[in-house]
Formats: structure tokens, sequence, C-alpha cells
């Protein structure tokens, strides 16, 4: 009997020790499908990883798109108009990019349905940076006789036609001079005075000719859109058939995406120490302030404060739209639905910045 007992319990203890053995199986493959159900999103930026990026960097270091099933993976770009043929061409599902443009790119390109999905840049930060040694002044009649450098991919120039119509500026009769330059020499160049004034983003030109210690004083700022132009800045853009697959993965992005903005208005300095990790030879100060400037002028906006982060006038963008128009012959005007849809934005209650 004793013996009968021993053998019994002896194979209890088996099927006990297989039982615990399988379980740990299940367990360790429920894991393994758990981790397998991320999403891979490939998301391209506009640009460096400059003080802007941390508003998308945040989500990354928070865990806030793992949250969401999502494995994110953020690069750099080569200006916020490239961040379009990228995204449209499928090497990126998503990606952070001018919407004029993409309004242009649509029209060229009628069947490559990509979507903006979010604002980010409810204020363009498309400006013309000058020196006041140079004879660059707030008013726009300062700008007669003088030399620019333009980069030909810059987005901040691709909106000059639409400043040089609402602004009644004859190129010729005032005598103005381009010349196409490389990002890389755009901000040394005003620096040395080997240009007058150059075209690109505020927060990006104005922050990087001070850099190069040049007086503040003598920087001249002069955005866009204090000059008649209504057009929007960047916006998220996502992969047609990325955003027809997966559309539970885009809304899933967006959610992380606004929970990392609103840390980063609550904390910038902590959001760019996100950047420095990322870029070794970018100076804190520089990009805090970068930072500072983008939000205030760009993304919290009075609009965005009352109406909600990502969303979009659609008055407004249709006189975009018009705008754009002045210079540009559209084969087919889009209307605003064409472009842009905020059916993947959460309830604008949860999208309040401040």
């Amino acid at each position: 009997m004793v013996g009968a007992k021993g053998r019994g319990a002896g194979l209890t203890r088996r099927v006990m020790m297989g039982a615990l053995a399988l379980g740990a199986g299940a367990a360790a493959s429920l894991w393994s499908v758990g981790a397998s159900a991320q999403t891979p999103i490939r998301f391209t930026l506009d640009w460096r990883f400059e003080g802007p990026s941390a508003l998308f960097l945040m989500a990354l270091e928070k865990g806030y798109f793992k949250g969401e099933g999502l494995d994110v993976t953020i690069d750099t770009g080569n200006g916020s108009r490239e961040a379009i043929p990228r995204v449209a061409s499928g090497t990126y599902d998503m990606g952070f990019g001018d919407v004029n443009s993409l309004v242009r790119f649509r029209d060229e390109n009628p069947t490559v349905d990509v979507k903006a999905i979010a604002m980010i840049y409810d204020r363009p930060p498309f400006s013309i940076v000058g020196r006041k040694s140079r004879g660059i002044s707030s008013e726009v009649s300062s700008l007669r006789g003088k030399k620019f450098g333009a980069p030909a991919a810059d987005a901040a120039y691709a909106q000059w036609p639409i400043f040089k119509a609402v602004n009644k500026i004859d190129e010729k009769e005032w005598n103005m001079r381009f010349e196409n330059v490389g990002f890389p020499v755009r901000e040394p160049m005003l620096a040395q005075g080997e240009v007058d004034a150059v075209f690109g983003f505020a927060n990006s030109s104005y922050i990087n000719v001070k850099s190069r210690n040049v007086p503040e004083n003598d920087i001249v700022v002069m955005l866009m859109s204090d000059y008649g132009v209504e057009l929007y800045g960047n916006v998220v853009m996502v992969n047609p058939k990325f955003m027809a697959e997966k559309p539970e993965a885009v809304r899933g992005f967006l959610r992380a995406l606004v929970k990392g903005v609103r840390d980063v208005v609550a904390n910038p300095a902590a959001a760019t120490d996100l950047v420095i990790k990322r870029n070794d030879v970018a100076r804190r100060d520089v990009e805090l302030e970068r930072l500072k400037m983008t939000l205030d002028q760009n993304v919290v906006t009075p609009w965005v404060k009352e109406n909600g982060f990502g969303g979009i006038d659609k008055a407004r963008f249709e006189r975009a739209i018009d705008q754009i128009g002045l210079t540009f012959t559209y084969k087919n005007r889009p209307k605003t639905e064409d472009i842009f849809t905020d059916a993947f934005l959460p309830p604008a209650a949860e999208r309040k910045v401040q």
C-alpha cells in the first residue's frame, strides 16, 4: 500500500510538473504572439533630430506607441517636401511634411491617395530671414534689390510665389536675385553676408543664424503668415495602402502622438533631452529655444487652444487651397476632404493643449 501510494504520489508530481511546464510553454507562446503582434510603422521626419522632432520622440520614449501595439521607427528627413514621395512610394508608412506641397503632389498624382491626418503646424513657420545690416526690415519694400539664399527643396521657398502674388511683387522690376543654395550653407551664407536674406522655417533659420553669433537685434524674421499668406504648415501624412489595411494602427499612432505632444508642451526642457540623445552635435540651449519657438509660434496657437491639437478650420483650409491656386494651375482643384481627414484623430476633448 505504501509503495502504491508512493508510486501514485510520484505520478501526481510528474503530472503536475508536466502541467506546469505546459502552462509555462503556453505562456511563453502567448508572450511571443503578443510581442510579434506589435505593428511596425516606419515614420520619416522632415529634417534632422532638432528641437521640433521632440514632438514625435516623446511618444516613442514614454512608450505611448508601444502601449498602442506599435513598433515605431523614426528616421530623419531631407526637407518637408521630400517626406511626401517617401510616404507616397511606401518607403515609409507615415511621415511629417508640408501640406501645401502635398496639395500640389496630389493634383499631379491623382491616383496616389496620400492623406494628411493631423495638423501639427497650425501656423506655418514659412519665413524670410534677413539682416538689418543688409537692409532688410519688416517692410516688404525692403526686399527690393536684395540677394536671397533659396534652397530649391525648401518648403518656405515653395510658398514664395504665393507671397509674391499676395504682396504684388515683381521680381524683375524689384531687381531681386535668387541663389539656389544647399541647406547646410544657407545660414552660414547669411551670417557671413554672402546673401541679404534666406528662405526657411523661422524655427530653423532664425535659431541657426543666431547661434552663429549674429546679434539678435540684427536678425529680421518675416513670417509669411503675417503678410497675407493663409497656408497651413506641416502635417502627419499616411501611405494609402497602410491606411486602408491598418486603420487601427493609424488611430493608435495619433492617440500616442497627442499624449506625447501634451508632455512636450508641459516640459520642453525634458523633451529637448530626447533630441540631444540622438544628435550629439546639437547644443541643448539652441534646441530648447528652437522647440519653445516652435510650440509658441506654430503648434499651440490660439486656434489650437480653443479647438484642440491636430485638427483644421475647414474654411481656412479652403482659402489656403485657393491661395495655392494663385500660382499653381490645378488639373482638378481639390476639396479639403481630398487632402485632409480627421477620421483618425481622437475626440477633440482629448486633444486639448495649453
